[in-house]
């Protein structure tokens, strides 16, 4: 923490990018703390990839912390290579959201900082070489926390956001080479949000074609097994014709192997 700690209060101001998960969550916090909210800017970049109850908890994030909280609009939909959805679909998405960000930080001489911890360093996260060529840091790399060390401190501090499951963007959950669309996006996000309604906190819904298959955590399999009819015609209003759990759980970026 004292580690942590020293990186942000050398960097003097920054513009925290804020997705309101576990690591963005705790930059974002320590970041005020030490700064001063007039030294911090924490933005949120909305566009379709980001789920509607994310946007929503970023909000009540900013409010609960007296955090400087701005939105911006991306729209890496534009670009006709993330569409596309190929292994490197995240660089675009993050090229798109630094096109946004650096404007922000060079206009208040600041600089861009991510929640990227020491495990996502092994992850195929290509979005990461953006960021750093757009001079981003990662002071959570810096400080050498990893993601039970980010989460450790989070309870520590008493944020509620410690034991937040993972939630990566929802382009996300389709793989490699099926294009992505907004109206995939949303029936994605549509599905997910009416499973989180009936009590699943962490989860993920994979789109194949006219297929949904749902991945929770081990100990929740049963619950979902108990619930069926309900998860069934969640998903199936939600857009899909076949609704399908898969055994093995929860594996989150487990479409990058």
């Amino acid at each position: 923490m004292r580690q942590l700690r020293a990186v942000i209060a050398g960097l003097d101001q920054v513009v925290v990018a804020f997705s309101g998960g576990a690591d963005s969550a705790l930059l974002a916090y320590v970041a005020n703390e030490v700064l001063g909210s007039e030294n911090v800017l924490v933005v949120t970049a909305v566009s379709s990839s980001l789920a509607g109850d994310e946007l929503t908890d970023c909000q009540a994030l900013a409010d609960e912390w007296e955090l400087n909280w701005h939105v911006v609009e991306t729209d890496e939909m534009a670009n006709a290579a993330y569409r596309l959805n190929d292994t490197n679909r995240c660089f675009h998405c993050k090229d798109a959201l630094m096109d946004e960000l650096v404007p922000i930080a060079e206009a208040n001489a600041a600089t861009i900082v991510l929640g990227v911890n020491l495990d996502d360093l092994d992850d195929h996260r290509p979005g990461q070489q953006a960021a750093l060529q757009h001079g981003s840091r990662f002071p959570f790399v810096e400080a050498g926390l990893d993601k039970a060390a980010v989460r450790a401190v989070s309870h520590h501090l008493g944020l509620r956001t410690w034991d937040k499951p993972a939630a990566a963007c929802l382009a996300s959950r389709i793989p490699y080479g099926t294009q992505v669309s907004v109206g995939l996006l949303s029936k994605l996000d549509r599905a997910e949000a009416a499973l989180h309604r009936l009590g699943f906190a962490s989860l993920r819904v994979r789109h194949y074609d006219d297929t949904a298959r749902i991945e929770v955590p081990l100990d929740a399999l049963s619950e979902m097994v108990k619930q069926r009819e309900a998860v069934v015609a969640a998903v199936q209003q939600a857009g899909y014709k076949y609704v399908t759990v898969d055994l093995e759980g929860l594996r989150s970026g487990n479409l990058n192997t």
